[in-house]
């Protein structure tokens, strides 16, 4: 019974946070991008699942319930995410249409190099100034977790883990071997007006959830 238990609720974990996270949405580009490049992958990897695991656990030890009474808590850094983001878009957008194909090509579809910190960094805040982070790490799949009993909570954390960790190690492996492809600059083009578009609409998202309390 103890092992159907903590296999059920390890499944559980895993089928429902790879659930929510096989999309295209900003973050999975950003990873797949970096991934294409071949620059700081294994970190952009680590934060992504130890984020979610972060997360995850907090909403299940108490943080869901935090969130759903307190509706405001994240209001000004939400807006600060949705500048970020609207930043970060145009940018795309602008390399889109104005980067030299010979730029493009050289530099692998952005301007110049850049370190372990800014990638980071950048994956982070696109990470963390996401109202939908939180609707679906924290709120969803820590409701979910929090009705598991004792020790079959951190299983199901576990599980949720080993999604995370499989479906962004397949991410990495995946732009590896679309590194060919983006060796033509209409190829970095098309990724970047998809991330552009993805970024501003990501931006106009984030802004409108956290006005919309203050509105209303």
């Amino acid at each position: 019974m103890w092992t159907a238990n903590v296999s059920s609720s390890w499944l559980a974990g895993f089928t429902v946070c790879l659930s929510l996270i096989v999309s295209i949405g900003a973050q999975n580009l950003y990873v797949l991008r970096q991934a294409v490049q071949g620059q700081h992958v294994r970190a952009c990897v680590a934060w992504c699942v130890v984020s979610d695991v972060v997360l995850i656990g907090l909403g299940v030890a108490g943080m869901a319930r935090l969130l759903g009474d307190n509706p405001d808590l994240a209001r000004y850094l939400t807006l600060g995410g949705a500048l970020f983001l609207l930043a970060y878009g145009l940018i795309a957008l602008w390399r889109m249409a104005m980067a030299p194909d010979a730029q493009l090509a050289a530099s692998g579809g952005q301007l110049a190099p850049r370190g372990l910190l800014g990638v980071v960094s950048t994956l982070a805040v696109i990470t963390l100034f996401n109202p939908h982070v939180y609707l679906d790490t924290v709120l969803l799949m820590g409701s979910i977790g929090a009705r598991q009993e004792g020790v079959l909570k951190w299983v199901y954390v576990v599980g949720a883990a080993s999604a995370s960790l499989s479906w962004f190690v397949a991410l990495a492996f995946a732009g590896r071997r679309m590194k060919r492809l983006f060796e033509k600059p209409q190829a970095w083009r098309v990724l970047d007006g998809l991330t552009g578009v993805m970024m501003l609409a990501l931006a106009w998202w984030v802004a409108g959830s956290a006005l919309a309390p203050a509105v209303g």
